[in-house]
């Protein structure tokens, strides 16, 4: 049996398990450690049993919870080799120095650097040993005790890293997965299409447009787990800073429910047993807006059994869908 399972899926944090009879994969890992085993407990998914966490790209909203879970399970995290470094820089930013307090800092070491210096220019001898020797070595390792820093985590540190690339398949256990370009403002964004036991699941949100690559690999699935994040009216008269309106409608920003529905409209083959609407915006959509967009895209091709429209949701998992 072939399994998908929406943990959350919205702008707030990302996560869907995709398993078969053998395998099981976390898709992206965007809530907390804590939010997720609880999800999964609620769906009656075990954590102990995944296999490996797959990330799609580098946004918080897709990592926040990959470092702990992947340490707290003692499994292999799998990235393009761009994202994976994309991700260590948003874990440890890099600290932006003026020039200004670039040529302090370069005081401080010259003064500290002719310091040792002079110090090293005086004459070797000494008196009588100021502490007794007998406290000498308990001293020395109190003093190192104190000033030796506590030592920091890697918040980097992963059990293992797994690199793949986009265009070339692999597998993780029994479930073929075969990873596409996405257009989207990260380093190396990616798709998926699942493969076990005869069953084609596939993933496809974070994408500004539909190129051709992406309607490719959306064909023949028996899920299609496809964006629909906004509504280009409530997005236009919505909260958010021009800017990021801007960049949101852009070609590498997110899917209208416009965009979505033309897809299942003009060039969907209508072989999916369910859709599944996701990353519906909380700002700028309205879960009713989404279906009644894609089921007037999907008309007649909606039934008992094809193409059953599923709403993903950003607050809690939706029922396992199973084949």
């Amino acid at each position: 049996m072939v399994r998908m399972t929406v943990l959350a899926s919205g702008s707030r944090g990302n996560s869907t398990i995709v398993s078969s009879s053998r395998t099981r994969i976390l898709v992206d890992a965007g809530l907390s450690c804590r939010e997720l085993f609880k999800r999964m407990h609620a769906v009656g998914e075990n954590p102990a049993t995944l296999d490996a966490i797959l990330i799609t790209h580098e946004h918080q909203d897709h990592v926040q919870g990959v470092s702990v879970t992947a340490r707290k399970l003692g499994i292999p995290v799998y990235f393009t080799e761009p994202t994976h470094r994309a991700w260590m820089r948003w874990m440890v930013p890099q600290k932006r120095m003026t020039y200004a307090d670039w040529l302090a800092q370069r005081k401080i070491e010259q003064e500290a650097k002719e310091a040792a210096q002079a110090e090293e220019s005086l004459p070797c001898w000494s008196a009588e040993p100021l502490i007794p020797e007998a406290e000498v070595d308990d001293s020395i390792e109190l003093a190192a005790s104190a000033e030796a820093p506590e030592e920091l985590k890697d918040p980097c540190a992963l059990p293992g890293v797994e690199y793949f690339q986009a265009g070339s398949g692999f597998s993780i256990g029994d479930i073929a997965v075969t990873p596409f370009t996405i257009p989207h403002d990260a380093a190396d964004p990616c798709g998926f299409v699942f493969t076990a036991e005869g069953i084609r699941l596939a993933i496809a949100t974070d994408l500004g447009y539909m190129p051709s690559n992406v309607q490719m690999h959306l064909q023949r699935c028996d899920v299609l787990m496809l964006e629909s994040n906004h509504d280009l009216e409530m997005l236009r008269d919505g909260p958010y800073p021009w800017s990021v309106k801007q960049r949101v409608m852009s070609r590498v920003g997110h899917l209208s429910n416009d965009a979505t529905s033309k897809f299942l409209e003009r060039t969907y083959d209508g072989h999916a047993t369910y859709v599944i609407l996701a990353h519906l915006s909380e700002s700028n959509n309205l879960p009713e807006l989404a279906r009644i967009s894609a089921e007037r895209a999907l008309q007649n091709r909606m039934s008992l059994l094809g193409n059953k429209l599923i709403l993903a949701r950003q607050s809690e998992p939706i029922e396992a869908i199973s084949l």
